[in-house]
């Protein structure tokens, strides 16, 4: 599709799974995005600096959100000996 500029552009952008790195589908309504907040040493949150998260419908149901959002948390460095994986 074209704007006004004559740029061409796109209706529809699909997200992926933060976790399996899966493209979200349209039709997938058991995903979620959440926003995670960056906070100060006092703990209030730094104004419009946050880090989003998607997360697949499947892996959902796998029941693998919660480790997932711990392991990828750990990974940025909001959370800090949550998640170890075993080898």
């Amino acid at each position: 599709m074209e704007n006004d500029k004559g740029e061409l552009v796109e209706l529809y952008v699909p997200r992926k799974c933060s976790a399996s790195n899966r493209i979200i589908r349209a039709d997938d309504h058991a995903s979620v995005q959440i926003a995670v907040a960056k906070v100060s040493e006092d703990g209030r949150a730094i104004a419009g600096d946050n880090q989003i998260y998607a997360l697949s419908g499947f892996v959902r149901a796998m029941g693998e959100a919660d480790d997932s959002m711990n392991r990828l948390l750990q990974r940025d460095g909001y959370l800090k000996s949550v998640w170890s994986a075993q080898r």
